[in-house]
Protein backbone atom coordinates (compact mmCIF):
# COMPACT_ATOMS: atom_id res chain seq x y z
CA UNK A 1 0.00 0.00 0.00
CA UNK A 2 1.10 3.47 -0.93
CA UNK A 3 2.04 6.00 2.06
CA UNK A 4 -0.71 8.70 1.70
CA UNK A 5 -0.62 11.77 3.94
CA UNK A 6 -4.08 13.21 5.06
CA UNK A 7 -3.69 16.91 4.58
CA UNK A 8 -6.43 19.24 6.14
CA UNK A 9 -7.61 22.25 4.54
CA UNK A 10 -7.07 24.03 7.76
CA UNK A 11 -3.04 23.06 7.40
CA UNK A 12 -3.04 23.69 3.46
CA UNK A 13 -2.71 27.60 4.48
CA UNK A 14 -6.11 29.10 3.48
CA UNK A 15 -7.72 29.39 6.66
CA UNK A 16 -11.41 29.56 6.53
CA UNK A 17 -12.48 32.32 9.14
CA UNK A 18 -15.41 34.33 9.24
CA UNK A 19 -15.81 37.72 6.87
CA UNK A 20 -12.32 36.49 5.09
CA UNK A 21 -12.26 35.27 1.17
CA UNK A 22 -10.60 32.28 0.79
CA UNK A 23 -9.81 33.26 -2.84
CA UNK A 24 -6.54 34.97 -3.56
CA UNK A 25 -6.39 37.62 -6.41
CA UNK A 26 -2.91 38.38 -8.17
CA UNK A 27 -3.02 41.71 -9.15
CA UNK A 28 -2.78 42.66 -12.23
CA UNK A 29 -0.78 45.28 -14.11
CA UNK A 30 0.14 46.62 -17.45
CA UNK A 31 2.14 45.03 -19.36
CA UNK A 32 5.14 46.85 -20.97
CA UNK A 33 3.78 46.88 -24.46
CA UNK A 34 0.94 48.98 -22.98
CA UNK A 35 2.75 50.75 -20.44
CA UNK A 36 5.21 52.15 -24.05
CA UNK A 37 1.78 52.85 -25.77
CA UNK A 38 0.08 54.58 -22.97
CA UNK A 39 3.60 56.93 -22.34
CA UNK A 40 4.14 57.30 -26.78
CA UNK A 41 0.37 58.51 -26.45
CA UNK A 42 0.74 60.85 -23.67
CA UNK A 43 3.71 62.26 -25.57
CA UNK A 44 2.42 62.80 -28.49
CA UNK A 45 -0.73 64.28 -26.80
CA UNK A 46 1.88 67.08 -25.16
CA UNK A 47 3.94 67.56 -28.27
CA UNK A 48 0.97 68.51 -30.03
CA UNK A 49 0.07 71.07 -27.26
CA UNK A 50 3.60 72.47 -27.83
CA UNK A 51 3.40 72.97 -31.54
CA UNK A 52 -0.44 74.45 -31.51
CA UNK A 53 1.13 77.46 -28.55
CA UNK A 54 3.84 77.89 -31.39
CA UNK A 55 1.26 78.24 -33.73
CA UNK A 56 -0.54 81.15 -31.71
CA UNK A 57 2.66 82.97 -30.97
CA UNK A 58 3.50 83.05 -34.76
CA UNK A 59 -0.05 83.97 -35.61
CA UNK A 60 0.45 86.52 -33.36
CA UNK A 61 4.28 87.89 -34.60
CA UNK A 62 2.11 88.30 -38.07
CA UNK A 63 -0.80 90.09 -36.40
CA UNK A 64 1.92 92.53 -34.59
CA UNK A 65 4.13 92.91 -37.84
CA UNK A 66 1.07 93.74 -39.68
CA UNK A 67 -0.23 96.39 -37.46
CA UNK A 68 3.89 98.11 -37.10
CA UNK A 69 3.92 98.57 -40.95
CA UNK A 70 0.30 99.80 -40.72
CA UNK A 71 1.53 102.27 -38.15
CA UNK A 72 4.70 103.30 -40.17
CA UNK A 73 2.73 103.72 -43.55
CA UNK A 74 0.25 106.03 -41.44
CA UNK A 75 3.46 108.20 -39.55
CA UNK A 76 4.79 108.73 -43.16
CA UNK A 77 1.56 110.08 -44.56
CA UNK A 78 1.24 112.17 -41.11
CA UNK A 79 4.74 113.95 -41.97
CA UNK A 80 3.92 114.16 -45.55
CA UNK A 81 0.73 115.68 -44.61
CA UNK A 82 2.47 118.33 -42.46
CA UNK A 83 5.22 119.17 -44.78
CA UNK A 84 1.83 119.81 -47.60
CA UNK A 85 0.30 121.79 -44.67
CA UNK A 86 3.76 123.69 -43.89
CA UNK A 87 3.48 124.53 -47.59
CA UNK A 88 0.31 125.69 -48.23
CA UNK A 89 0.21 127.84 -44.94
CA UNK A 90 3.67 129.73 -46.21
CA UNK A 91 1.94 130.56 -49.48
CA UNK A 92 -1.21 131.93 -48.10
CA UNK A 93 1.43 134.01 -45.37
CA UNK A 94 3.02 135.25 -48.06
CA UNK A 95 0.27 136.26 -50.24
CA UNK A 96 -0.96 137.91 -47.12
CA UNK A 97 2.06 139.95 -46.14
CA UNK A 98 2.26 143.13 -46.67
CA UNK A 99 5.95 142.91 -48.39
CA UNK A 100 4.51 141.27 -51.23
CA UNK A 101 1.95 143.17 -51.53
CA UNK A 102 4.43 146.25 -52.05
CA UNK A 103 6.33 143.87 -54.56
CA UNK A 104 6.00 144.89 -58.22
CA UNK A 105 4.82 141.87 -60.48
CA UNK A 106 6.96 140.49 -62.87
CA UNK A 107 7.37 140.21 -66.48
CA UNK A 108 9.84 138.17 -69.01
CA UNK A 109 12.14 140.93 -71.01
CA UNK A 110 13.63 137.76 -72.93
CA UNK A 111 15.96 135.00 -73.19
CA UNK A 112 19.82 134.78 -73.26
CA UNK A 113 20.66 133.80 -76.58
CA UNK A 114 24.49 133.08 -77.64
Amino acid sequence: MLNQTYVTRRASGASFVRGRNTVRYTKRSLGSISQVVIISLITLVFGLIYVAEGTKATSFDYQISAVESEISEMTARRDDLAVEKARLTSIATAKNSTVAANMETSTVTGYATE
